[in-house]
């Protein structure tokens, strides 16, 4: 499966933040405005209405963190960041196997994304479920951590036992659409920059990172 986990927030940030999310609580809707004619069928849950003041506010400093994150930039050479929402769901709240629209009024969805705002044993239930051909993924990542997945893939919640699960979910339009391609890319950023790290600059690294930003010119969009 391809997809990145990382942390992304740091706590005092996310203590913020959660003060930001609750100082007003009729901005929080039914999640089911939101979704499509088919997912609205299997979501429950709740998210702050995207044209409060508060939920611009918070989005806009949650596009500014992945854009200076050096790992993600690299994973998933964003394009565009957008469609974001924090959402919350409580007791016997849960949204059903998905998938994500491929292009929404916002933007192209090539990258989902949820950032864990609040203490993984604070909650029971809740896991993201992502699924790909033969195999189902859980994830139920610590608070301030980042999933980074295709938007291709079936993913579900499942529901809250007991608890309050609190995230901020959102898309990425990445330069590159092929996940295969994506995946090249980052792998010889990533050895390259290691090679940096461990025997500095040469002309054959030179070499390497030619290719690759060409590589990026050829397959970018």
């Amino acid at each position: 499966m391809n997809y990145l986990t990382c942390p992304l927030l740091l706590d005092e940030e996310i203590k913020i933040l959660k003060t930001n999310l609750s100082a007003k609580e009729s901005d929080w809707e039914d999640g089911k405005k939101t979704a499509g004619s088919l997912a609205s069928k299997v979501k429950n849950n709740l998210q702050l209405n995207r044209n409060s003041d508060i939920s611009k506010k918070n989005a806009g400093f949650i596009v500014k963190k992945l854009l200076t994150n050096t790992l993600i930039k690299s994973f998933a050479l964003p394009k565009k960041i957008h469609g974001i929402m924090f959402t919350k769901s409580s007791k016997g709240m849960k949204y059903g196997r998905h998938v994500d629209n491929a292009y929404m009024s916002s933007g192209r969805a090539d990258l989902s994304f949820s950032i864990f705002l609040n203490k993984k044993n604070s909650y029971k239930g809740g896991e993201l479920v992502v699924e790909n051909i033969n195999t189902e993924n859980k994830f139920k990542l610590n608070q301030g951590e980042i999933i980074i997945y295709p938007s291709t893939y079936l993913h579900s919640v499942e529901e809250i036992i007991n608890g309050e699960r609190l995230v901020c979910v959102g898309w990425i339009e990445s330069y590159v659409k092929s996940i295969e391609e994506r995946e090249y890319l980052f792998d010889i950023d990533a050895g390259a920059r290691g090679i940096l790290a461990k025997y500095g600059r040469s002309d054959e690294l030179d070499l390497i990172f030619k290719s690759y930003s060409n590589l990026l010119r050829v397959l970018g969009n």
